[in-house]
């Protein structure tokens, strides 16, 4: 599935301060709905929604090589999740990489993530295969 990357602060501030919150040992995702949905699907080539996901990691977690490494881990926990659910669209998805990501592989990421994302409503169920 398709999805932006959010870049704007204030977007990032409105899901800490207003979204939903699943956390775990390895990541915290907040979750919101996006009120530019049916904008951003106008603007859609395909016309499809999409979600705007955004990902954090600070400075704590260790020097630029370590922090880039747990981004793409994340990032490719989240594809995996959405190839093998349904994942719902229009939403705002914030995910903050926890301490213990920096040691972790992408299945450990993946498995705490699903429950957090089925917490929050964000899976409807398994992708049927074809």
């Amino acid at each position: 599935m398709k999805y932006f990357t959010l870049k704007e602060n204030h977007l990032f501030s409105k899901a800490y301060r207003n979204g939903e919150r699943a956390g775990g040992k390895y990541v915290c995702v907040y979750e919101l709905p996006d009120y530019h949905a049916a904008r951003l699907q106008r603007a859609n080539p395909l016309k499809l929604r999409i979600n705007r996901v955004g990902i954090t990691v600070t400075k704590k977690l260790g020097a630029a090589v370590v922090r880039n490494r747990v981004k793409r881990i994340l990032r490719e926990a989240y594809h995996k999740a959405c190839s093998t659910y349904e994942v719902r669209t229009g939403r705002i998805i914030v995910m903050a990489a926890r301490p213990a990501a920096v040691g972790a592989k992408t299945g450990d990421i993946y498995d705490e993530l699903v429950p957090a994302m089925i917490k929050l409503g964000l899976i409807r169920g398994k992708k049927e295969e074809k």
